[in-house]
């Protein structure tokens, strides 16, 4: 569970990621390195090691992985797109932390919003674009 800063709110940087339908609210703080999402720890939220490597991308890009505490309360989509909101979330918040990790974080990607998602069914198709067999006779 994520609180609401206290007297050191001045110590907080706060910041918003998303991908597909999953929101990540994002809450840095000078620490030790610490990742917890929703109230427990990230290797229990997210056991795929993938996930992991995505997640902390940008503090280790950045070479802050060791600098700051992360708090992370995340909603929506799955798996992969709760990663990718919180890789969104994490790089924008180091930005607003210090200014000067833009460009390495511009070049690798992680501070623009990837706008895939996934396209609506179509009337009378049976996905997206899948049409139904068709039968000569």
């Amino acid at each position: 569970m994520i609180r609401a800063p206290g007297r050191n709110a001045q110590q907080w940087i706060t910041a918003v990621g998303g991908r597909k339908t999953a929101v990540a609210r994002i809450l840095l703080q000078p620490g030790v390195g610490n990742v917890i999402i929703d109230g427990v720890p990230m290797e229990v939220r997210f056991p795929r090691l993938s996930w992991q490597n995505q997640i902390t991308l940008p503090l280790r890009m950045t070479n802050t992985h060791r600098s700051f505490n992360v708090l992370v309360k995340v909603q929506g989509g799955g798996g992969s797109g709760q990663a990718g909101a919180i890789t969104h979330g994490i790089a924008r918040a180091l930005v607003r932390a210090d200014e000067s990790h833009r460009p390495v974080l511009r070049q690798a990607g992680l501070l623009t919003r990837d706008p895939r998602a996934k396209e609506r069914k179509k009337y009378g198709l049976k996905r997206a674009r899948k049409a139904p067999q068709y039968t000569k006779r």
